[in-house]
């Protein structure tokens, strides 16, 4: 008999709806595992039922070995179960899962023009920076992608104005991971533009860049190198700038900043499927 038949029952595939649904493996302790979302709840399970030597399988026979339990949640349509697999996922950070289980971890960009410099941060603790009263971009799902795009930025806004000592900004909130630079001599018009480019609406604001480091000999000089930021940052504006934009665009909300926990959800609401990370 099949491992899972002696576990789950030899009738438990069989009396599945053909409908969509959420499914969770669970231990002994009835602590969840593994949260999955099925089109077809009958046609999903039989997969790990019938799981193979193969390595593309070792997943579904690894969950079948350690779980006890496996409770099944039929859905009225396949979006009702994507919005429960994202939220039972966020809420309870099964082992087996990962993608969608640390949404604490997406970062956000804020920028704020002063009187005398226009500052940038990148952090996952927005709440910490309240007394900063930054407009806020994101959140984004790739910590490494963000981050990467927010400091290549910095590197070439240091080039047009002056980068301030972090020293001369402020007491700084404790929030760890964050990042906050302060760059002076930036124009009102580049500002606007880079702030359009952050919220995905356009990326004008980076050709307003490009053209203000030509007049920069240190740019100039490497200009292999600015290219190069330049084009990852272009980049960035079509892997996440966009689709944030477009996603909060499609649910109806005209603002540049969605929360970690609503994140992946907005994705799911805006085009029925979660987003690729």
């Amino acid at each position: 008999m099949k491992r899972f038949d002696k576990k789950f029952g030899a009738d438990f595939v069989s009396q599945l709806p053909t409908t969509p649904a959420v499914y969770l493996f669970k231990d002994e302790a009835a602590n969840v595992l593994y949260v999955g979302k099925a089109k077809n709840a009958r046609q999903r399970l039989a997969n790990y039922r019938n799981a193979s030597r193969r390595k593309a399988h070792t997943k579904m026979r690894v969950l079948v070995r350690d779980a006890a339990e496996l409770e099944v949640r039929p859905q009225a349509t396949e979006e009702d179960a994507l919005l429960l697999e994202s939220e039972l996922i966020r809420t309870l950070r099964p082992p087996h899962n990962v993608d969608g289980a640390f949404a604490f971890l997406y970062p956000a960009i804020g920028v704020r023009r002063t009187s005398h410099n226009t500052l940038f941060c990148f952090t996952t603790s927005v709440e910490a920076w309240d007394a900063f009263e930054f407009e806020w971009y994101g959140t984004f799902r790739s910590r490494p992608r963000s981050k990467e795009a927010f400091d290549l930025l910095i590197e070439l806004v240091a080039r047009v104005g002056h980068l301030e000592r972090t020293a001369s900004l402020g007491k700084l909130p404790d929030a760890r991971g964050s990042r906050l630079a302060g760059v002076r001599q930036l124009s009102t018009e580049l500002v606007d533009g880079l702030r359009s480019f952050l919220s995905g609406a356009s990326a004008d604001g980076l050709r307003a860049l490009a053209l203000a480091l030509l007049e920069k000999p240190g740019a100039r000089r490497d200009a292999a190198e600015v290219q190069d930021h330049l084009r990852a940052l272009k980049d960035f504006f079509v892997t996440d700038l966009k689709k944030l934009h477009d996603a909060l665009r499609a649910c109806g909300r005209a603002s540049t900043f969605v929360s970690q926990d609503e994140r992946d959800q907005l994705f799911i609401r805006a085009t029925g499927l979660t987003e690729a990370p």
